[in-house]
């Protein structure tokens, strides 16, 4: 991982790492973090978690298919119930789920959404997940969308031309109900990427809001 331009290089410590990955909506985290996912997947002794709250019977079965894609071995939990656009009004059972989730993993990194995310049901999840998760990392992803809610991110993770390539790859055999959707191309991902990358001093990369870290000396 790198820290934004003219900040100093971070790199994450050898051995084995397990990740929890949280989503409003199927798509979300490959959207958000799939390059990261497909570097962390290529050190090897990776063990990923994967909670999506909402989504119908079609869109699971993407969500399952997509998260072994990305990280072989996976295992998926959905939420039972939540309608997309609407988790803000169950707020005590989305809590809820989420700490269930959690009870059974202990993961370094937490991915989630970030706080000042334009949907309201990423909002949510990026709120309470730092009551959830006190001891892990938590990096909030960016998913772009028309609401133009590009924030600043404070902490870039690089991808090389083929993990970007890779990435876009897999969403578009993951997720072949979202073809159709005016937004859902080639160019806005990389382009997206690009920027991102632009900001890092690197070709590609994925940015990531970081709100608190502990630096062990």
């Amino acid at each position: 991982m790198t820290a934004p331009t003219g900040g100093s290089r971070l790199r994450l410590p050898d051995g084995p790492l397990t990740v929890a990955c949280v989503a409003a909506h199927p798509d979300d985290v490959e959207i958000g973090c799939g390059g990261t996912l497909l570097g962390l997947a290529g050190r090897g002794d990776l063990t990923a978690h994967w909670l999506t709250l909402t989504g119908t019977d079609d869109r699971v079965a993407e969500a399952k298919a997509a998260a072994q894609a990305f990280c072989p071995g996976a295992t998926s939990t959905f939420g039972e119930g939540f309608t997309d656009g609407y988790l803000p009004e169950r707020w005590g059972e989305v809590k809820r789920t989420l700490h269930a989730f959690a009870a059974g993993i202990t993961p370094d990194i937490v991915f989630v959404p970030w706080a000042g995310d334009a949907h309201q049901d990423h909002r949510l999840i990026a709120e309470l997940a730092p009551t959830v998760w006190r001891s892990s990392l938590l990096l909030h992803y960016e998913i772009p969308k028309w609401d133009g809610d590009i924030g600043r991110p404070s902490l870039y993770v690089p991808m090389d031309e083929a993990t970007a390539a890779r990435k876009v790859e897999l969403l578009d055999a993951s997720y072949v109900s979202q073809r159709t959707r005016d937004w859902w191309d080639v160019e806005l991902f990389l382009g997206y990427a690009r920027t991102r990358g632009m900001e890092a001093k690197t070709r590609y990369a994925e940015a990531f809001h970081l709100t608190k870290a502990v630096l062990t000396l």
